[in-house]
């Protein structure tokens, strides 16, 4: 009898893996902090064998390298990776023994990268899953634009070709289970849905239901920007991440704090952001640490920059800790926790801006009542979700791109807009930290259409002629 455990990483949007039976198991591209792994093994009281990855991640820092050392298990590697350090390399066909007639079979699926590699679990020779990585995920399929431009078009169509091997090989009952696709930029679209089988994916997946030019064209047409973070994660990997360090920051004081945002390093309250808005450290970000943290933070931020993190709690500093440590942000220069009040020197008090609803803007009122007087609407949601609907005479800058951007910005009081509030406070905070007086739409983007706004693209208000505006959420959805 076999058993698969999902190790969830929520907040990258991905998925590791432990498969096993009843004494060994596999652990599947698992994340950079192994404890969860480790525990999930102890769990089940099972020893850990193999490690195997399907592919130099592009998007987070692994664990597999460190994970195979700490239990001495073979590290699966696709053979075509090119990677510096000593693995099991791996190749089309090529098979592991588990335990209690488990078989881990290697399948060529190029297209997400060059050697990507599938992997599917067999028990008596019958295939019961398939670790599909970022090859054929739910509904969809890895993005395939994150090695080399010039192989973009060519590994589009390898995925394609892929995804029918996939489909054509394997029986319809055979889980399918991606790493990617869960809200990760990795994957060309969102999932569809929580969990598939073979049998399912042929009926949905547009990679099984087109033919390959169509299915490549509406790829490529569909694809976003990549996120900036993703150039260091690859080499990352190729040559062997560091184990991680998630032991506490040094702890930061009111000087130690307005010191370094003097000299242009970034400090990062991790707080909710109505609490953000109401006070903060000024100059500081808002970033949640229980929103996308590690996606955008890593995004925005320029390389290797110092950065302090300002928490609520212990506990909501040691998350953020290992959210960003996924993605080789490892060290926090310093943190505090606890309220604006003992993060501001003496005799300083907190900054702080206003948020507002779509109906606040409609009726031409700030929060505080007072007349709306050079008032700038700023959307900072990306270009699939702008070219949905938006506000007629907003300006549009994604958030990612905003402070390389600040410049082109008119001025005025800048209400500033995403999809549900949690980039538009990113944004808000990044306008208020360069001196922008700036208003927080904290609000979901289909309540512009019922308050009444102008929308553009055929969208307007209810009784306008046209439909309301579409639903979209925070979440990424390539």
């Amino acid at each position: 009898m076999f058993f698969v455990d999902t190790i969830e990483v929520e907040g990258l949007g991905n998925r590791g893996y432990l498969a096993g039976g009843e004494h060994a198991a596999v652990a599947v591209d698992p994340p950079r902090d192994i404890d969860r792994v480790l525990t999930a093994a102890a769990l089940r009281g099972v020893r850990i064998t193999h490690v195997a990855e399907t592919h130099v991640h592009n998007d987070y820092v692994t664990g597999g390298l460190e994970l195979a050392r700490v239990t001495g298990a073979s590290y699966l590697v696709p053979s075509g990776a090119r990677v510096s350090f000593a693995r099991v390399p791996v190749s089309d066909g090529d098979t592991a023994d588990l335990d209690g007639g488990l078989t881990l079979r290697a399948i060529a699926t190029p297209g997400h990268t060059p050697h990507h590699t599938s992997y599917v679990l067999e028990e008596e020779g019958s295939p019961v899953a398939a670790f599909t990585g970022g090859s054929l995920l739910i509904g969809t399929v890895g993005r395939p634009d994150l090695v080399e431009p010039r192989l973009t078009e060519q590994l589009a169509r390898a995925q394609h070709a892929s995804a029918h091997r996939l489909a054509a090989e394997l029986p319809d009952g055979t889980s399918v289970l991606p790493t990617h696709g869960f809200g990760s930029f990795c994957s060309a679209t969102a999932a569809a849905g929580d969990s598939s089988t073979i049998g399912r994916e042929k009926r949905i997946n547009d990679a099984l239901a087109k033919d390959v030019d169509a299915f490549v064209a509406d790829l490529l047409a569909g694809l976003e920007d990549v996120p900036a973070y993703y150039a260091h994660m690859a080499p990352a990997n190729a040559s062997g991440p560091d184990p991680i360090d998630l032991t506490p920051p040094p702890v930061a004081d009111p000087a130690e704090i307005a010191g370094r945002l003097a000299s242009g390093e970034w400090v990062v309250d991790l707080r909710h952001r109505v609490a953000f808005a109401e006070g903060h450290v000024a100059g500081s970000f808002n970033f949640e640490a229980e929103g996308q943290l590690a996606t955008y933070l890593a995004w925005m931020i320029p390389w290797g920059k110092p950065v302090t993190l300002l928490a609520a709690s212990p506990e909501q500093l040691a998350h953020a800790q290992r959210e960003l440590a996924r993605v080789g942000i490892d060290r926090p220069a310093s943190a505090a926790t606890g309220s604006p009040a003992s993060w501001v020197r003496e005799g300083e008090t907190p900054a702080s801006f206003p948020r507002a609803t779509f109906a606040d803007l409609a009726t031409g009122l700030s929060p505080g009542g007072r007349a709306r007087d050079g008032v700038v609407v700023l959307d900072v949601r990306r270009d699939s979700e702008r070219a949905q609907g938006h506000i007629a005479g907003s300006v549009h800058i994604p958030v990612h791109t905003l402070r390389e951007r600040l410049h082109e910005i008119p001025g005025g009081t800048v209400w500033v807009h995403c999809a549900g509030g949690m980039r538009a406070a990113i944004a808000a905070s990044v306008l208020a930290a360069s001196g922008r007086e700036v208003v927080a739409i904290d609000d979901s983007f289909e309540a512009a259409a019922a308050a009444g706004l102008g929308l553009s693209d055929g969208r307007a208000a209810p009784g306008g002629g046209g439909p309301a505006a579409p639903v979209t959420t925070d979440e990424p959805v390539s």
